[in-house]
């Protein structure tokens, strides 16, 4: 803006400097044309009754020398010519001087005085030609033609003076016009820019951010529309955390009120297992599908608690330094998977973590792999700088890239119309809830016919974790 305004006021004195300048020029010419055309009138007036006619050469070269004697005060230099004939006194050969053929024809012409500016080495001349009408006592008509020809170079220093005023004033100009440019800038970009640290604070978290409006103009009007919004923001983020918080006790609730029932038909069911063989194959069919329903229930609400525990903040660590190879060998031997699962597993790398919540994360993910994945399934453990990485490796089918931005999403599923399966849907986001509790990092990479590749890191020395005792109802 400042740039626009330094801009059109120098373009404005450009213009006015270039008109004043054309102006002022054809004045000082004009006015110094007008002044020498009616002073070498008044000498050839006052000298053509005393004229002799026809005159002799000598009669114009004196009538010259008088004429060049009355203009000292302009320096003219005078040349007279009779019926068209050669000038008197005569030129030095080869410089015309400022007498053009043009000008001697355009006087005949008219029969009347001409005048001419002709551009010279040394500067511009002023040509004036001017006929004597009637000369001698009987005022005799003549053609006698008299010509003035005068150095123009005062006048050119004074119309370069003329530019140098014009230049020395515009600079002054285009400086004063920076004082409005610097009120007109600040006053247009003051409000935006307390619209756009009002806008990153809002973006950092800062809802109750506004901004005071003043004036009536646009900027105004935008300013107010940006508390309006951050109004309903505000508003709409304190109803979802409201709903997000009853939510979060509903499952908490749930989980919990079901859980001691679902206890007593998991005893139940695992007693009446025992007795199935003595009872008829349709009775068995369907004990066996209420005991397996009722295990499934079980884990879900397991894990809808250990979610619980991850919202409340109320999942703790207990650690201790173990071998992270020992502990893998532990989670594939407990599920039986030995049998299934390669492994590369360098001994000696010890790292403080929860033996349990890396077992659960580690089981999540090898069995997603043995159940989704194609065999052979790896696990690889391998050390990276100063974190520990451990892979689980499928030669599966690959993940879809817009599955695969969604995979850690809470009862996320791939397949949209498989609406049952064995698993709850929060299997993975288990998984990195407590890879995150460790400081660590858990991520997914995948390739169609590549299969999929499941990475945990940890850090070798885990961060502090200070328990929340906060109670879920109170987050």
């Amino acid at each position: 803006m400042v740039v626009a305004f330094l801009l059109v006021a120098a373009f404005s004195a450009l213009i006015t400097s270039a008109l004043t300048f054309d102006k002022a020029r054809d004045a000082i010419l004009d006015r110094t044309e007008d002044a020498a055309t009616d002073e070498l009138r008044a000498q050839l007036d006052a000298r053509a009754p005393d004229l002799a006619y026809p005159p002799s050469a000598e009669n114009l070269l004196e009538l010259t020398v008088l004429l060049n004697r009355a203009g000292t005060p302009r320096n003219w230099r005078t040349h007279v010519s009779y019926q068209d004939g050669p000038l008197v006194p005569a030129e030095a050969p080869g410089d015309p001087g400022a007498i053009t053929a043009a000008l001697r024809s355009a006087v005949l012409r008219k029969n009347g005085a001409v005048a001419q500016r002709v551009a010279r080495p040394g500067g511009p001349w002023l040509v004036v030609g001017m006929p004597i009408l009637h000369a001698g006592p009987e005022n005799t008509p003549t053609r006698i033609v008299v010509y003035a020809e005068m150095s123009l170079r005062g006048e050119q220093a004074d119309i370069h003076a003329l530019v140098t005023a014009a230049r020395y004033g515009a600079i002054p100009a285009v400086g004063l016009a920076l004082v409005p440019a610097l009120v007109a800038a600040a006053h247009v970009l003051r409000p935006v820019r307390r619209l756009r640290a009002g806008a990153h604070r809002i973006t950092e978290g800062g809802l109750d951010t506004r901004i005071p409006v003043h004036g009536n103009d646009e900027l105004a009007d935008l300013t107010a529309t940006f508390n309006t919004m951050a109004d309903t923001i505000e508003r709409d983020a304190t109803e979802l955390r409201r709903l997000e918080a009853g939510a979060r006790r509903f499952a908490a609730d749930v989980s919990h009120e079901l859980r001691t029932p679902l206890a007593a038909m998991v005893a139940v069911t695992e007693v009446l297992d025992e007795d199935t063989a003595h009872l008829d194959p349709d009775t068995s069919e369907a004990l066996r599908l209420v005991a397996e329903e009722t295990r499934k229930l079980a884990r879900m609400v397991d894990d809808l608690m250990e979610i619980s525990r991850f919202d409340a903040g109320a999942a703790v660590l207990h650690t201790d330094e173990v071998d992270v190879a020992g502990a893998v060998r532990r989670t594939l031997r407990a599920r039986g998977w030995s049998d299934r699962v390669d492994t590369e597993l360098p001994d000696g790398i010890r790292v403080v973590l929860d033996p349990r919540r890396f077992d659960v994360a580690l089981a999540n993910l090898v069995g997603n792999a043995l159940r989704h994945g194609g065999d052979p399934v790896r696990v690889v453990l391998r050390r990276a700088d100063d974190r520990v990485a451990v892979d689980v490796v499928d030669q599966g089918p690959g993940i879809d890239p817009a599955v695969l931005a969604h995979i850690f999403d809470r009862f996320y599923k791939a397949d949209s119309a498989r609406t049952r399966s064995d698993g709850s849907g929060l299997g993975l986001a288990i998984a990195r809830e407590n890879i995150h509790l460790h400081g660590g990092t858990l991520r997914a990479a995948s390739a169609a016919g590549e299969g999929t590749v499941f990475t945990i890191e940890l850090p070798l020395v885990p961060p502090v974790v200070v328990p929340d005792t906060r109670r879920p109802e109170d987050q």
